[in-house]
């Protein structure tokens, strides 16, 4: 305990008592140990992690923390505390922090420096992300820190320099913050294949990882720490976890009545009464939404409705200048802005005690989703997360039972890391050449200590040193495919060798690529005569003239003209309702909370014939829609399917209901249609949502039929993969992986900063090269790769196995309705959203309401 000592010191002096997992956790570190820390949000976790490395160091610098610090009470602690600032200072990197977004670093420096000058430690702590001034970066290689906090991002770029051994050649442990955020995804691969390196370098690097609540922790812990090599991986990680109760009450603002046909959005915006009745303008709160799209919508709504929160009231997305959200996270901070409409960019670790509530607008669509932004109220020990659920759906009040029920259970989704992607490996690989270098043998053991590569065959690493090496089978006439060359480590013998990129050219455009984010190319917005407000997508843009108007960053802007990549706009007071659209903004239900529904609607079949009761505020607010839905066709109980075919006049429908998320849906959807389509041929259109999926062929298409005669093979999963090749045209959506593919294994270049390529130069490009590969060498593991992404993330072919299991067990329920129910009618609205026409959607729903209630009537 005697090296805590100081620790210790510094905690008395705050009024701290340190919790029994931070001390745990201390010294599981010092006892060389590494592992991952999962507690609630706001528990202090950063301080657990990073207080054992700091007193290691504090050791290290002074000996005589030893032996007498056991007798010195806290006032002599910090009496030699600060007299060791003046001696020499612990030298070098010694502690790597990694943390997945560039906001968080600040907070994360403000709280390890609190504790250095509070104590007079001699310790500097650095930042260095995108944002870091180059003096400041030179001043960091020329004089290191003992603390870094940093990004995966500008770790891989520091590996690209040849002076990295000496940087981290003192390194003794590395903290990985947000994990649970990292690990699912190539930037969560990119982290792991830097730490190996640092492992080869320092054997016995210990490797903290800090998680929010995750459904498979072991795993998370060794995707940290990674496998095999050093005696700091070589025994399994510690997991650290506390029994700390963090309360989570959620309320949901429920409709006075609610409409028997419900559609995505209805309630949404039409709402904006009840929401602003339940906001105080002296009560600090952030209102979550699930796309920057619609956090601007609703930003705008509430300016309109609540103008004399003028002053109080900010956006927060991605999109939006740092600058601007960096002033915005200040003033929630400060308590000068009460509400803030924020999207995912406020998910994560940033510290916001003021904040005392949270408004979740629209379904999170997943229990961790949920708990972390909840964990954005009462960001401290002890404290009652505060949620408000505003629902844009009426079905969403189904979710939120749902989720309310998982989060009682505890129960909660796994992330799991993707699968040696190609592409990564040989970003970081190049990444060595331009640095150190890298011996193959050397390299290829240190890579498969990394948790995602642990099974990474000596066929594929000899592919991708010959790619790099030689541009693979086909790229070889071109000198910029060729990047790794060859030098003798032993003068006089080729046997002994490492890979260098010595080509300066392609050296400095891979550290200008870096990353594995490939978001579509972005549009910078800036006033014609001022400050930069953010990006949009270039598509967006594309669409507009001279003198469009359009809201963006909270203001209501004209456009000017484009200029290199820039979009110059003016403030205006033109009215407008156009709003930037950025790609990916849907989220699908997850596995667990598809689980979850699917019991709720369960409960309420069970309710409707009295078995039980609507036990929740959000079922009982449901009950006439769900009434409705019995008498017009069923519930389906947990053990059963349920199909609903109908004619209209716009043809014949076929409604399923398997419960399991948009995206699986999507495959089912195409899957049938296609099987259907085999049977009798014809067009069909498909669309999806969270609940189900809908067939829309021509008048007189024999749905019911055909289902009752074909339904086993509809639910067949034999030859699905091939079945799904041909329903989605596989190819033409490996083609479009592909170009994020090729981007990030460096295929394709955006160019010099102020040469950039256009987004759909880069497609071109990219398309090119898929072309080449899939005509020449079919074989590529890049195209392997992009064919396996598509399946596997895009399709979720797992999700859709496990779906037609399910099915295939359940009792097919087929029923043959008048007209759409309530279960149907989010889907057809659905449907006519996506399709032009003269009639606005709101008329064309409001028209089929009428002639339904008309039906009913007569």
């Amino acid at each position: 305990m005697t090296l805590l000592a100081p620790i210790e010191a510094w905690f008395s002096e705050q009024g701290w008592t340190p919790l029994p997992f931070q001390r745990a956790c201390w010294q599981a570190y010092l006892a060389g140990e590494s592992g991952l820390i999962q507690v609630p949000t706001g528990s202090g976790k950063t301080y657990a992690a990073v207080m054992g490395p700091i007193a290691e160091m504090l050791h290290q610098d002074a000996g005589q923390w030893g032996d007498r610090a056991s007798v010195l009470d806290s006032v002599q602690l910090v009496q030699n505390a600060t007299r060791s600032q003046q001696r020499a200072t612990v030298s070098g990197l010694r502690l790597l922090y990694l943390t997945p977004l560039r906001a968080l670093s600040r907070d994360l420096a403000l709280a390890i420096q609190a504790p250095i000058d509070a104590m007079g430690w001699p310790l500097r702590v650095a930042i260095r992300n995108g944002d870091t001034p180059s003096s400041e970066r030179t001043r960091q290689l020329r004089t290191p820190p003992q603390i870094l906090i940093t990004t995966p991002e500008s770790l891989s770029l520091l590996l690209a320099n040849p002076k990295a051994p000496d940087l981290f050649g003192g390194l003794q442990a590395v903290v990985l913050d947000e994990w649970h955020e990292l690990m699912g995804s190539k930037r969560g691969v990119q982290a792991e294949l830097c730490l190996s390196w640092l492992r080869s370098l320092r054997p016995n690097l210990r490797t903290w990882a800090i998680s929010a609540t995750i459904g498979n922790l072991e795993e998370a812990a060794r995707a940290a720490v990674g496998v095999g090599m050093g005696e700091a991986v070589s025994r399994e990680p510690r997991l650290i976890t506390a029994d700390i109760q963090r309360p989570t009450a959620i309320r949901s603002l429920l409709p006075e009545s609610i409409d028997g046909f419900p559609w995505a959005g209805h309630l949404g915006l039409r709402m904006y009464e009840e929401l602003v009745a339940a906001l105080e303008p002296g009560v600090s709160t952030l209102l979550f939404t699930n796309t920057r799209n619609q956090a601007e919508r609703w930003h705008q709504c509430l300016r309109y409705a609540c103008p004399e929160m003028e002053g109080a009231l900010a956006l927060h997305h991605s999109a939006i200048d740092r600058a601007e959200r960096e002033a915005i996270e200040a003033g929630v901070k400060s308590g000068a802005l009460r509400w803030v409409v924020a999207t995912s960019s406020l998910d994560l670790g940033v510290d916001f005690q003021p904040v005392e509530r949270v408004v979740q607008i629209g379904s999170a669509k997943n229990v961790a989703r949920l708990l972390q932004r909840a964990g954005r109220s009462a960001h401290s020990p002890g404290g009652t997360s505060q949620v408000l659920f505003m629902p844009t759906h009426a079905l969403e009040l189904l979710e939120l039972s749902a989720l309310r029920r998982g989060l009682a259970g505890g129960l909660v989704e796994q992330r799991r890391p993707p699968v040696a992607p190609i592409d990564v490996l040989l970003q970081h690989l190049t990444s060595l050449a331009c640095g150190p270098g890298f011996e193959p043998a050397q390299a290829l053991a240190a890579v498969r200590t990394a948790w995602s590569y642990r099974q990474l065959s000596d066929a594929d690493w000899q592919w991708c040193l010959r790619f790099l090496e030689h541009g693979g089978d086909c790229l070889g006439a071109y000198p910029r495919y060729r990047k790794l060359e060859r030098e003798p480590i032993s003068p006089g013998t080729s046997k002994s060798f490492r890979y260098r990129v010595k080509d300066k050219t392609i050296a400095r455009l891979h550290r200008l690529h870096i990353g594995t984010i490939t978001a579509d190319r972005a549009v910078t917005v800036r006033f014609v005569r001022g400050a930069v407000l953010g990006h949009v997508e270039e598509a967006f843009i594309g669409r507009l003239k001279a003198g469009d108007v359009f809201f963006f960053a909270g203001r209501q802007l004209e456009f000017v003209r484009l200029r290199e990549m820039t979009a110059q706009v003016k403030a205006t007071t033109k009215k407008s309702s156009t709003v930037p659209a950025w790609a990916g903004g849907q989220m699908a239900l997850s596995d667990l909370l598809s689980q979850h529904l699917r019991a709720e609607v369960d409960r309420c079949a069970r309710a409707l014939a009295g078995e039980t009761r609507l036990d929740s505020p959000e079922l009982q607010a449901l009950e006439p829609l769900l009434q409705r839905q019995a008498q017009l066709s069923r519930l389906p109980r947990n053990d059963e399917f349920l199909v609903e075919v109908c004619r209209s006049r716009e043809g014949s429908h076929l409604y399923a209901y398997p419960f399991e998320g948009r995206f699986v849906h999507e495959g089912l959807g195409f899957l049938w249609a296609w099987r259907l389509a085999r049977q009798q041929p014809s067009t069909i259109t498909v669309s999806v949502n969270d609940y189900g999926f809908e067939l829309l062929a021509p008048k007189g298409y024999p749905f019911e039929d055909l289902f009752a005669q074909h339904s086993d093979a509809l639910l067949d999963g034999a030859n699905l993969e091939d079945d799904l090749q041909q329903a989605v045209n596989l190819s033409e959506l490996c083609r479009r992986r592909f170009r994020a593919i090729a981007q990030i294994s460096g295929l394709v270049r955006n160019g010099y900063p102020g040469q950039a390529k256009s987004g759909g130069q880069l497609q071109i490009s990219a398309a090119l090269l898929f072309d080449v590969f899939s005509r020449h060498e079919p074989t590529n593991l890049l195209l392997a790769q992009a064919r396996s992404e598509v399946l596997g993330d895009q399709l979720d072919l797992p999700r859709i196995t496990g779906a037609l299991e399910r099915l295939q067990r359940c009792s097919l329920q087929l029923e043959a309705t008048p007209r759409p129910g309530p279960l149907a009618f989010p889907l057809l609205a659905e449907r006519l959203n996506n399709r032009m026409s003269n009639e606005s959607l709101l008329e064309r729903l409001q028209r089929l309401i009428a002639e339904a209630r008309k039906a009913e009537w007569a």
